[in-house]
Order: structure tokens, then C-alpha cells, then sequence
């Protein structure tokens, strides 16, 4: 049976980025899917029941989880991600056919609560194309991290009558700052990349746990905070187990 997939978008986990459309579709939805990623991160499946709960109330639809497949990290980064979308692809056809066997009702409405937005380096609408059949996707927008970042700094992000560039913390040490624009925002950085461009004059505004009681944000010249940065960024992964954050450089 082809199912309506809806990839809702639940921002960065406070609940108060969480959208009314949101809260509406998660609530008509027959099942709601959360991912789990390990007990070290077991927080943020806690912040998705805790919305589930809260928002919804005690009429939410069932929740069913499903545990993500690790990416391999030895090999081609872009088959290594193929691979892992298509394990990814074949746990969600899995819980939503334990759903079938175990709901007395039929399972039609599917709801996948996406961190972020599903837009934005996320990876759920490609997933969804490889289901079988291929779902009917609606994409309920959510509170991007980079929209977070620029609040708990109460700046704008790009200048007046400029452009800017979102890239990913790897293609920042590869290629390192582009030549093209002043401003650049980046995603998806393990490895603290911003430590590539030191000694060079540039100015960042950096931030984890968006929006979250826990956030942390510092900003400075790099030379002077990027040190500051990589010690706060351990100590709080270290206390949590796990770390999302982001943040924008600009050449000075």
C-alpha cells in the first residue's frame, strides 16, 4: 500500500520552534517514527517523545521507533552514504510494516519527526525516494539550525546586499574558504575545520545546542576563541555524549 509520508520538520529542539502545521500533522498521522542513535544519544529521541508528549497530549497517535544503521567511514564517502541510505531506506519500510501487524486500524499517515529542517542537509527526502512504492511526501518546514545560530547572536546572516555559502565543516578543510563570498555558514563539522584558517583574518559566531536550555555560544576573532571553542565543544560532547553545532565565519 503507498503510503503519505510526512516529513515534519521540529527545529532544534526547543519546543517553542516547534510549528502549529507541525503539531496538526503529527497529530492526524496513524503512527509517528522516531530514530534512535545509540544509547549515547538517547537525548534526542527523549526531546522527540518529550514534543510527542507536551504538544500532542494523551490523544497522540503511536510512536515506533527504529534504530539507524551506522555509516561506514572506511571506503568512498559518496557510496559509503548511498549504502547507508539505503539501510536507512529498509528500516523505515520495516517499522512501518511492524506497525501494520500491530495496529488494528490501517496505517496510511506516516509522520517522521526530521531535526532541523528536512531541506536543509538532511537526508529523509532522498531516503524516501527509494522506498517501494515510492511514498506521496509532504514536507512540513521547521526552525533551521542556522536560523537558531543567528537568534542566539542577534545578527543577520549575510551582509547588505551580499550573498553567502552553507557548506559542510569537510568541504571547508578540502577547499578551504571560498574565494566568492565573505560570509559562510557551516554544517556537519566533527573535526573543528575552522582550525584550517587561522592565522588569516576572519570572525566567527558559533553555537551548540541551539535553542536548547543547554546552548553554549561564543564569538570573536578565530585566533583569539578558536581554542576556546574546541574546549568548550569537548567538554560539553563529553557530558552529553553527543554535540550538534554550528556556526558562521566571516573574512574581515
Amino acid at each position: 500500500m503507498k503510503i503519505d509520508l510526512y516529513l515534519v520538520g521540529i527545529g532544534t529542539g526547543n519546543l517553542g520552534h516547534v510549528t502549529q502545521q507541525a503539531v496538526n500533522i503529527l497529530g492526524r498521522s496513524d503512527i509517528i517514527m522516531v530514530p534512535k542513535k545509540g544509547s549515547e544519544k538517547s537525548d534526542l529521541a527523549d526531546l522527540r517523545y518529550q514534543i510527542c508528549h507536551q504538544l500532542l497530549g494523551s490523544k497522540r497517535p503511536p510512536i515506533f521507533e527504529f534504530d539507524i544503521p551506522k555509516r561506514a567511514s572506511e571506503g568512498e564517502y559518496l557510496e559509503n552514504v548511498d549504502n547507508w541510505h539505503e539501510a536507512i531506506a529498509h528500516a523505515w519500510k520495516s517499522t512501518i510494516d511492524r506497525a501494520r501487524l500491530t495496529q488494528k486500524q490501517t496505517v496510511k499517515k506516516v509522520a517522521l519527526m526530521v531535526w532541523g529542517d528536512p531541506s536543509l542537509y538532511d537526508s529523509t527526502l532522498r531516503i524516501a525516494e527509494r522506498l517501494d512504492p515510492i511514498p506521496s511526501v509532504k514536507v512540513v518546514p521547521g526552525i533551521t539550525s542556522i536560523q537558531a545560530l543567528a537568534a542566539a547572536h542577534q545578527i543577520p546572516i549575510n551582509d547588505l546586499g551580499a550573498s553567502f555559502l552553507v557548506t559542510t565543516g569537510r568541504r571547508l578543510l578540502e577547499e578551504g574558504f571560498p574565494k566568492d563570498y565573505n560570509k559562510v555558514v557551516v554544517m556537519l563539522d566533527g573535526n573543528c575545520s575552522f582550525n584550517s584558517l587561522k592565522g588569516d583574518n576572519f570572525y566567527i559566531w558559533w553555537g551548540a545546542y541551539l535553542g536548547m536550555p543547554n546552548q553554549i555560544i561564543c564569538s570573536g576573532n578565530l585566533d583569539d576563541v578558536a581554542e576556546i571553542i574546541v574546549k568548550e565543544r569537548k567538554k560539553a560532547r563529553d557530558k552529553h555524549g553527543w554535540i550538534m553545532d554550528t556556526y558562521l565565519i566571516k573574512k574581515c
